[in-house]
């Protein structure tokens, strides 16, 4: 993989935290080189699946440890598409993740207070950072977002802070690729944007799913996280 540089100012997010992805999630963050800290690896919650008493014990556990938590959409299971934009979205980049782009606006608010709720009614402190599934946010426009819990919101390319009403871009790069045709594809897309990243300066988000390490990418990930010279976290206070 190249880097363009090699040395890497990133953003780690570990996306679809949930029971199901309790053990593949744990070994990721066993695997995590030395230099990046518990503060500065993301994980993103799913909190609609069925969470065992065991499972939030887990969660709580990490979040002590020092692992910022965010919201990740509650089911991360979308309705059939109902439009053309819907279905060429899931064809080409989401599944059936993007459950955002299947609701309306006041839908998608009620979701996102939902998935706060859900933080404090386990006893966590709840995060700051939402992240819709497949970073699809639907419909939803800054003023409404400002009027929902989270601070951060993330979509593809990147994170608006509500709070300031600003909007930091920051490229990033993936690594679920469960066909050869995705990893072609993905290894492109990530080299580009990891050499955008270094001409403008600018940290990379490194997002990472729990069946990365067994798909088609698992050495374009490794080197990535060797690279990080320096791990951030999300005050993003350079921005």
């Amino acid at each position: 993989m190249n880097v363009c540089g090699n040395r890497l100012e990133a953003l780690i997010s570990i996306h679809d935290v949930m029971p199901e992805t309790r053990q593949r999630v744990q070994a990721l963050l066993d695997r995590m080189p030395a230099s990046v800290p518990a503060r500065s690896v993301l994980l993103l919650v799913v909190p609609g699946r069925d969470w065992s008493a065991g499972d939030r014990a887990w969660l709580a556990s990490l979040q002590r440890q020092g692992y910022p938590l965010a919201g990740h959409g509650w089911c991360h299971q979308c309705a059939p598409p109902r439009t053309v934009y819907h279905r060429l979205h899931s064809a080409l980049l989401s599944r059936d993740a993007a459950e955002h782009l299947s609701l309306d606006t006041d839908s998608i608010a009620a979701l996102i207070r939902a998935s706060y709720l859900w933080f404090e009614q386990q006893g966590l402190e709840p995060p700051e950072l939402y992240v819709p599934p497949a970073w699809a946010l639907g419909p939803m426009r800054r003023p409404a977002l400002r009027r929902l819990p989270f601070r951060y919101y993330e979509t593809l390319t990147g994170i608006y802070d509500a709070e300031r009403d600003r909007f930091f871009r920051m490229p990033v790069i993936g690594f679920e690729a469960d066909t050869t045709v995705r990893a072609l594809m993905l290894r492109l897309i990530n080299n580009v944007q990891l050499c955008l990243a270094r001409w403008r300066r600018q940290p990379v988000r490194i997002a990472i799913h729990p069946y990365d390490a067994e798909l088609h990418l698992p050495q374009d990930l490794q080197a990535a996280l060797v690279s990080v010279q320096n791990a951030l976290s999300l005050s993003l206070p350079r921005l």
